[in-house]
């Protein structure tokens, strides 16, 4: 009998000897958190998302004389479901037509207007008039002065847009000296750069 219940003690003991050692063996490492903004497979997680840049629906381009002109004035561009709503007023031209068009650099430093570079023409296509399909995104044809030097602007473009690969926000609208003849190339022979303004979002 007394055997018997040394022989449980021992068995109580080892039992908690092995118990023991098992809290002292070294544990799994826990799997990293995931960083901020990671996405989570687990549908209860919470990430943080980017949130997504509002289209902008508005534009605006403030036009400066270049060196020996006085032709200047305000363009807003709003995107509207028929396509790109162009209004603006520019004084101090002569008086007739004038070449009006985006140029790809948003860029007036120079003082002739060059630092512009050429025509905004992302689609590679041939210079053409306004209302044809085979034209470059900055051809806005021409805008006419009154025998006061003033032109006032109001059209509809269905090709330039205000965001996308065809965006003219964050380049240089030009207006030339002499009439866009709508056929020459690569810029219908529409003389010197009287004027240049970069375009940029409105509220």
């Amino acid at each position: 009998m007394k055997l018997t219940h040394r022989k449980l003690k021992l068995a109580g003991a080892g039992a908690l000897m092995a118990f023991a050692l098992a809290g002292c063996a070294p544990q799994p490492p826990a799997p990293p958190a995931g960083t901020p903004g990671e996405t989570s497979t687990d549908n209860n997680a919470v990430g943080t998302a980017m949130p997504e840049m509002a289209m902008p629906n508005k534009a605006i381009a403030v036009i400066h004389p270049t060196k020996g002109n006085k032709t200047q004035g305000t363009v807003t561009f709003t995107q509207e479901n028929d396509g790109l709503h162009i209004v603006g007023d520019i004084t101090g031209l002569t008086p007739g037509k004038h070449g009006f068009h985006v140029h790809e650099n948003g860029d007036c430093s120079a003082d002739d207007g060059s630092s512009a570079g050429g025509h905004f023409n992302p689609e590679e296509m041939q210079h053409g008039a306004e209302d044809v399909t085979m034209r470059h995104v900055g051809d806005f044809g021409n805008i006419t002065a009154d025998a006061s030097g003033k032109a006032h602007i109001d059209k509809v473009d269905t090709m330039a847009k205000l965001d996308g690969k065809d965006s003219i926000v964050g380049r240089a609208l030009i207006v030339h000296g002499k009439a866009d003849d709508l056929k020459s190339q690569p810029s219908g022979d529409a003389g010197p750069r009287v004027a240049c303004g970069v375009v940029g979002v409105a509220k």
